[in-house]
């Protein structure tokens, strides 16, 4: 019997992020909170852009945006939220928030170690640039390191494509 096999990607849906930022623009547009502070937020290829004049605006916009996020089922954890917060430009607080994909090297490491050390031992692992494949003989195992990876916490959304 052949092996089966699935692949662990970090991957997101570009029409869903569109979809969310769109919905959070047209709220900030209508909500009485944002009205008279110039509080946007527009998607430029994969960096989310957020102005407003006052940095807990610029915050509040981002709140806006993640929560359409979960909404339309993107995990936050595809966002590379800058630490320093907004930053000033003029008189208007700006935050860039470039969207993340794939898996780095270091996390493909932490992936295929978890699995390793925690998985059924007949499961193989190959980190494949960023994606991560995984193979056995018995499909049982592969949902249940399906299973492990989705409890453990990890700093990268996971997704599972390619299930043979």
């Amino acid at each position: 019997m052949a092996d089966s096999s699935f692949d662990i990607v970090s991957k997101f849906d570009k029409q869903e992020v569109a979809n969310a930022v769109n919905t959070a623009a047209k709220e900030i547009a209508n909500r009485y909170d944002f009205k008279g502070v110039g509080a946007r937020v527009e998607l430029a290829g994969e960096v989310i852009r957020m102005e407003a004049n006052t940095e807990e605006r610029c915050k509040a916009v981002l709140d806006v945006v993640e929560t359409w996020l979960v909404k339309r089922g993107v995990s936050l954890k595809h966002l590379d939220v800058p630490e320093a917060g907004p930053r000033v430009s003029g008189k208007e607080y700006k935050l860039d928030v470039p969207l993340k994909e794939g898996i780095s090297s270091e996390n493909a490491k932490k992936i295929t170690k978890l699995i390793r050390d925690e998985g059924p031992k007949n499961v193989k692992t190959q980190i494949q640039g960023d994606e991560v494949r995984v193979t056995s003989k018995s499909r049982d195992d592969l949902q249940a390191v399906q299973r492990m990876l989705k409890d453990a916490d990890l700093d990268v959304a996971l997704s599972y494509t390619n299930y043979r």
